[in-house]
């Protein structure tokens, strides 16, 4: 006879993090469904989360250990495969130095609060391991400007949903995305009371979702959506509405950098009529202030930079930023950004890669696109991959499996087979988001002060282990130092929340209440007195930081001689509701690309044709979607499919010099119908 339950967790593969139920039959999830007493998502789910059991009982699922024998994977126990990485990691850093570590932190484990506190112990521990995360793979611009504009990397404007009037989404579909690390359940519902209430504008070439749900949808080219922002920034200089809310520096600097930028040229440019600027003005002197929030069509541009700064500058004139009707900035849970004078900071960068000396590193990280080079030449010689998709989510996919090959040791921590740990020399299986305890560490990311908390829905399939765990063991066995704190086993009774109760001795509640509610909610001090004080602080908002000014001039002069040519075909990067980055293939998103009418009849493609895509790097073959909804001359491909990885049309080579964020998004492509 079957026992059958059901247990509460919460959601772990967005930062939205959304309350479940999941129903069991003994130990096999039967359904999973929104949790509809749940204080935050309040019944809210997406198919994603709806796909905790899919992910779980997936077929290709790990469970055991597995260590390359005579080029072959098989499976082994923990102590011979934790054993032999060790050895292989000591003989590399005696050998070559820590320097020749590579440490990713995925995604994978990213959302796994102590595992992800682990690999940041275990990079600490090796002392100078380059360092690469997704950040440079989809965010770079939004930290550059918050510390160039902001002082501060960790300030990031969330919209004040409640009472914003004029709101203006650029390159960002919070329909599918559920905002940008903004923390949004039900997006429906806030971006149709927004509308309702004021007006709500989308600038992006696909006509999204969002854009949908929107007052007002403007299709520039892809990467000149910066264009618009500049002249919105120079009328409103200009003409007004200015009313600053907090001091500000270089204003005479920001006016003189975009002096004379017209809206001829700004339409021209973003390839948009001048009608559609001049009715966007309107509306925001009408409601006499903007609410600018982005997202990645924006931050993988090579514009990114330039817009994201654009948009802070529009809050910040017109006395939006920390302010009702608004944009709010997070004090934190875990660290409480208001308890202390948060540190003033001209600037992000750090030392880079030695193969790339004219990229910055960012607050530590390494640029993505120096990892293939770092390898063939020799610098990096064992790669520590901690839950993350090497070879859809880093561009120029052909070149980095090559050198991925040639690596001494080349570790994935992973819990589903693919085409990165094909290539791996070890493979460790952690415990699933429904097989371990855990807690919303990314408290910043969330669109409210809060914390959540669950325990362990089933049991761990096979041998999986703790990821803090598994971590620690090689650190000890490789000669590394652990903290004392960290228990010697998973096993033990209480290990796993010991760990969590370690993450947050300061936090805005103990970890026992956490555990005992599930889930705790502090009010939000809004406007927020600690930003304030931080703005005066540094003397006021930095609007002409010369960095991007100097970025704003280089890319003005770029488009300003290309006025009148005609565009290449080029791609944007697309989000699917149903899948998340290299994940969740199971659900079955197309690997499609949405072609304008026009285009398709130019290259002699029909909808539902296969259509080979390629660029100098590589190619791939997609399903042709033929629709109104994307502007003529741009097609738009779905990002982390195994089947169509776009990452084969990317380069290495196409790296931001400031930031070393990779385009991903503006490539110029080929198409053809796929004959055969």
């Amino acid at each position: 006879m079957q026992d059958t339950s059901s247990k509460r967790t919460y959601c772990r593969v967005c930062t939205n993090q959304c309350g479940m139920v999941v129903e069991l039959e003994d130990d096999r999830i039967v359904k999973v469904r929104a949790d509809r007493d749940h204080p935050l998502s309040k019944g809210y789910s997406c198919p994603k989360g709806r796909a905790l059991g899919g992910i779980h009982h997936h077929p290709d699922a790990i469970t055991r250990p597995m260590m390359r024998k005579q080029g072959v994977l098989v499976e082994v126990d923990w102590d011979e495969c934790l054993d032999d990485i060790a050895q292989r990691l000591r003989a590399v850093i005696d050998t070559h130095g820590p320097g020749a570590v590579g440490v990713y932190f995925g995604s994978g484990l990213g959302m796994d609060a102590s595992g992800y506190h682990m690999v940041d112990a275990f990079h600490k521990a090796l002392g100078t391991a380059p360092k690469f995360s997704p950040l440079t793979i989809d965010g770079t611009a939004k930290v550059l400007v918050a510390t160039l504009v902001g002082g501060f990397p960790g300030l990031s404007p969330k919209t004040d949903n409640d009472d914003v009037e004029m709101l203006l989404y650029v390159g960002v579909n919070p329909m599918v995305s559920h905002g940008h690390n903004t923390g949004m359940f039900n997006p429906a519902g806030p971006i149709r009371a927004a509308a309702k209430r004021g007006e709500v504008w989308t600038i992006d070439p696909l006509f999204t979702e969002t854009a949908k749900f929107s007052t007002r949808h403007i299709a520039p080219y892809p990467g000149k959506d910066y264009a618009i922002l500049a002249w919105l920034v120079r009328e409103i200089l200009d003409g007004g509405p200015m009313d600053l809310a907090q001091p500000v520096q270089g204003l005479e600097e920001l006016r003189a950098a975009l002096a004379g930028f017209d809206r001829a040229k700004a339409a021209a440019i973003a390839g948009v009529p001048e009608e559609d600027l001049a009715d966007l003005l309107a509306a925001i002197r009408r409601k006499g202030h903007v609410v600018v929030e982005t997202g990645t069509g924006v931050t993988m541009a090579d514009s990114a930079n330039v817009t994201q700064w654009l948009a802070w500058v529009l809050m910040i004139l017109t006395g939006r930023m920390n302010r009702k009707g608004g944009a709010w900035f997070h004090p934190g849970f875990i660290t409480c950004y208001d308890s202390f004078e948060l540190p003033v900071m001209e600037h992000p960068f750090t030392p880079g890669a030695p193969t790339m000396p004219e990229v910055n590193g960012l607050i530590g990280d390494w640029p993505c696109a120096a990892l293939p080079g770092e390898i063939a030449a020799g610098n990096i010689r064992a790669m520590m991959n901690f839950g993350g998709s090497l070879l859809r989510s880093f561009p120029d996919t052909n070149l980095l499996r090559r050198n991925l090959e040639t690596l001494d040791l080349n570790v994935t921590f992973e819990i589903i087979g693919n085409e990165t740990t094909a290539l791996s020399t070890h493979v460790l299986p952690t415990k699933d988001q429904v097989e371990r305890a855990d807690i919303s560490f990314w408290d910043t990311l969330a669109g409210s002060v809060s914390l959540l908390y669950t325990p362990p829905v089933v049991a761990p399939q096979g041998e999986r282990r703790s990821a803090w765990w598994v971590i620690a063991q090689l650190m000890k066995r490789a000669g590394m130092r652990v903290a004392p704190h960290v228990p010697a086993s998973d096993l033990d009774a209480g290990a796993d929340d010991a760990m969590l109760a370690s993450l947050m001795p300061y936090a805005r509640a103990g970890f026992d209440e956490l555990a005992r509610e599930g889930a705790i909610t502090k009010p939000l001090e809004f406007p927020g007195k600690w930003v304030d004080d931080h703005v005066e602080r540094m003397g006021g908002w930095r609007l002409a930081p010369g960095v991007l000014v100097d970025t704003w001039h280089a890319l003005l002069e770029d488009d300003e001689a290309r006025i009148g040519r005609a565009h290449p075909l080029c791609f944007i990067s697309r989000r699917q509701r149903r899948k998340l980055n290299a994940a969740l293939s199971f659900l079955g998103s197309p690997a499609d690309i949405i072609l304008h009418p026009r285009d398709a009849e130019a290259y002699g493609i029909v909808h539902g044709d296969p259509v080979r895509v390629s660029t100098k790097r590589g190619e791939i073959v997609l399903t042709a979607n033929v629709s109104d909804t994307i502007r003529p001359g741009v097609a738009s491909i779905p990002h982390g499919h195994e089947t169509a990885n776009v990452n084969l049309l990317t380069s290495t080579s196409e790296v931001d010099r400031t930031t070393g964020m990779v385009r991903y998004t503006g490539i110029p492509i080929e198409i053809a119908p796929a004959l055969g």
